[in-house]
C-alpha cells in the first residue's frame, strides 16, 4: 500500500490519498480444504503499478462513500465501507469521513482489487487517527474482512500460507506483466467448489522461486476449474507464451490472465501484438519489487 498525498484543506480538515495496488498470483498451490469452509493455500503474489485511487477526507456525520464504477455499492455491502466500521468498532473512534473511490482494477478479476482497497482503507484511517493500531492489530483486522487483505497492508511480493493471512516478504525482480481479461464470469466461490482436490498434484514442499527462470514454478491449482468452463482461455495463454512470455497463468479464480516479461519494451510488444484480436480489457504494468525508479510507479501502467 503507498501513500501518495496527506493534506489538511480548509478549516483544518484532514485527508489522505493512497494507491491501492492490484496483485497476480505467481504460484497458487491448495493443500486441502479446511473444517471452517476455507483452504490452506501456498500462494506468491506480487503487488502491481495497476491501481486503485482512494481519498478519505475525515468530516461529517458518518461513513459516506462515492465511487466512479457504476456497478459497484456505495453502502455497507462494499468491502470499503466494511472496513471503515470494522476500524471503528477495533478501535472505539466514531468514523466520520468521507471516502472516494477511483476504480481501475476491473472487478471480480482475480487482481484482488477489493481487498487492497479495503487494506487502503484501514491505512488512512490509521494514518489519520494518529495510529492507534500497531502493526500485528492492523492484521488480525484486515484479516478477518478477507483473505488477501493482509498482504495489501505491506508492499514488496509475499509467500503467503493458511488461509492467505500468514506472510513472509520475499524478493523477486520487477517483472512486467500484460494482464488480459476476457470478462467471462468467473466466481471465486464457484471456482473453489468446483475444484478436484483428489486429483491435485501433491505439494513439493517449499520451493526456491527462482527470478530467472519463473517457467520453473509459476503456477496455479485454480487455473484448471476455469479452463474447463472456459477453454478459450488456454488459447490466450498460448498466445502468450508465443510471443515471449518468460510464464503465463491465470491469477486467482480469474479470469484474467498475465504474461510474463522481462522488460517493458517486450511487453509492449506482446500487447501490441495480442490487441490485433483480443478485444477484452488489456493493461501492462510492472511488479513492484526492490527500489523505485525514477519514475513514479503510478505511472507505469498502460492501457492498451
Amino acid at each position: 500500500m503507498y501513500l501518495k498525498e496527506r493534506f489538511t484543506r480548509a478549516a483544518g480538515v484532514e485527508g489522505v490519498k493512497l494507491l491501492c495496488p492490484a496483485k497476480v498470483n505467481l504460484y497458487l498451490k491448495v493443500l486441502g480444504r479446511r473444517p471452517d469452509g476455507y483452504h490452506d493455500l501456498v500462494t506468491v503474489m506480487q503487488p502491481l503499478s495497476l491501481a486503485d485511487e482512494l481519498t478519505i477526507i475525515f468530516g461529517g456525520d458518518g461513513v459516506s462513500l462515492e465511487c466512479d464504477h457504476p456497478e459497484l455499492p456505495v453502502d455497507e455491502s462494499n468491502l470499503v465501507w466494511r472496513a471503515a466500521l470494522s476500524f471503528e468498532q477495533e478501535t472505539g473512534r466514531k468514523v466520520k469521513a468521507h471516502i472516494t473511490l477511483v476504480k481501475r482494477i476491473p472487478v471480480a478479476a482475480g487482481l484482488g482489487g477489493g481487498s487492497s482497497d479495503a487494506a487502503g482503507t484501514l491505512l488512512a484511517l490509521n494514518t489519520l487517527a494518529g495510529d492507534p493500531l500497531d502493526g500485528a492489530r492492523l492484521h488480525r483486522l484486515a484479516a478477518r474482512l478477507g483473505a488477501d487483505v493482509p498482504f495489501f497492508l505491506k508492499g514488496g511480493p509475499a509467500v503467503a500460507q493458511g488461509i492467505g493471512t500468514r506472510l513472509t516478504p520475499i524478493t523477486l525482480p520487477s517483472y512486467w506483466y500484460v494482464l488480459l481479461n476476457p470478462g467471462v464470469p468467473l466466481s471465486t466461490r464457484w471456482v473453489y467448489e468446483n475444484l478436484d482436490l483428489a486429483h491435485l498434484a501433491p505439494y513439493p514442499g517449499m520451493q526456491v522461486w527462482d527470478p530467472e527462470h519463473p517457467e520453473s514454478w509459476v503456477h496455479n491449482d485454480l487455473q484448471s476449474v476455469a479452463l474447463r468452463r472456459f477453454p478459450e482461455l488456454n488459447g490466450l495463454m498460448q498466445q502468450l507464451k508465443g510471443l515471449g512470455a518468460g510464464a503465463q497463468a491465470i491469477s486467482g479464480s480469474g479470469p484474467t490472465i498475465f504474461g510474463l516479461f522481462s522488460t517493458w519494451e517486450a511487453a509492449r510488444e506482446a500487447g501490441q501484438e495480442m490487441r490485433r484480436t483480443f478485444t477484452g480489457w488489456m493493461a501492462l504494468c510492472r511488479g513492484l519489487s526492490g527500489p523505485e525508479s525514477d519514475t513514479p510507479w503510478e505511472n507505469q501502467t498502460w492501457m492498451i
